[in-house]
């Protein structure tokens, strides 16, 4: 515990044999709970697991299951609570099937075992669940290869203990050796999708989307549909999305980066990006549509939705312009009139979307 409040980490894990068992012994005494959730491992990580939940034993408090807001108890006043209740017992069929719960009264460290592989967003997810459903105020995720210094734990914890932020996410970037240390072809990766990251999800001053050592608040998993989060590597970048669309506060706090410890990466940077680069686009459309239209109207989604609708008009005047150009060997003074204001029309709508979109989520980030 940290100030009386429970703290979780989640590790996900798939064939970190290698790794996990010093990655468990690594973790803080602070930590109440430690949830691994193994994704379908083909090598021996799950015996050695077992083994160490079997053969390492310490004093714990006991984590009773919450019944938020007293909701099982009908009445006309907590109406909405029964109804939302109800909606989570319907929402288990669309998380990853467990195999198997490895849990003993006298270890902190509790396995869950995916069916199958399912991704490391996936694996995540089961975690948030169950420390949700057993009200931990804190829970933080640790990669299962050893790439997150366990002394850095605290201080990803303590904004979360301290009221300050509903997720806190560690930023490597700040370090002044992060682009000698990390990868370069991850380096610039990282860099792209930070950059998307910011438009699509409106936390604009957070700088290491893809770092995974993270903690988010019991309110905010309360607040989220979890079962709704990508089962993949856009796990982190989906996720500030969806905090966004629920107006939660999110900090960052500065890391090391650390790289060449014996970890192997499965991640395909060149797989990835394209991937999460869609699923960011699609995110966008959608945080505009649910937070700026339906949920709170802002002069934002009318700025964006003008950019948009010009785009069609300058494509179709250009391509005549290059037309006329290239083909004819002249130019159209009235479509490069026409031309020449519409972009500068559509670029103040798409600066002033952008301004608006900071101005209003300057307040969700600390």
């Amino acid at each position: 515990m940290l100030n009386n409040k429970t703290i979780a980490v989640v590790v996900p894990v798939y064939n970190e044999e290698s790794q996990i068992i010093e990655v468990l012994k690594s973790i803080p005494d602070f930590v109440d709970r430690i949830i691994v959730v193994n994704d379908g491992s083909t090598d021996k990580t799950s015996i050695k697991i077992k083994n160490y939940i079997m053969n390492n034993h310490q004093k714990i408090k006991p984590i009773f299951r919450v019944n938020p807001k007293n909701a099982s108890v009908n009445s006309k006043y907590n109406y909405a609570d029964v109804i939302a209740m109800k909606m989570r017992e319907k929402e288990e069929k669309y998380y990853v099937p467990l195999k198997s719960k490895f849990i003993r009264s006298e270890s902190k460290v509790i396995l869950l075992e995916h069916e199958y592989n399912a991704g490391v967003g996936a694996a995540i997810t089961t975690g948030y669940k169950w420390c949700r459903d057993h009200g931990i105020d804190c829970v933080a995720v640790m990669a299962g290869d050893g790439q997150m210094d366990p002394s850095e734990l605290k201080s990803i914890c303590e904004p979360i203990i301290k009221g300050e932020a509903d997720y806190v996410k560690g930023n490597r970037f700040i370090h002044r050796a992060a682009p000698l240390i990390i990868p370069k072809i991850r380096y610039i990766g990282n860099s792209i999708l930070s950059i998307l990251t910011k438009i699509a999800s409106g936390y604009w001053h957070i700088s290491d989307t893809q770092c995974g050592y993270t903690a988010i608040s019991h309110k905010a998993l309360e607040g989220l549909e979890l079962y709704k989060i990508y089962k993949s590597y856009g796990m982190p970048n989906d996720l500030l999305v969806k905090l966004n669309i629920g107006s939660f506060t999110i900090k960052e706090v500065p890391i090391k980066p650390v790289y060449n410890i014996g970890e192997k990466s499965k991640m395909k940077i060149w797989k990835v990006v394209p991937k999460i680069s869609l699923l960011l686009i699609k995110s966008f459309f959608k945080r505009l549509f649910v937070k700026y239209l339906l949920r709170n109207f802002h002069p934002l989604f009318i700025c964006y939705l003008m950019f948009f609708l010009t785009l069609p008009i300058i494509i179709f005047l250009v391509g005549h312009l290059v037309i006329d150009f290239f083909v004819y060997d002249k130019v159209n003074k009235n479509y490069l009139i026409v031309g020449v204001f519409t972009i500068l029309l559509n670029a103040q709508f798409l600066l002033f979307g952008m301004w608006f979109d900071m101005q209003d989520n300057e307040r969700l980030q600390k």
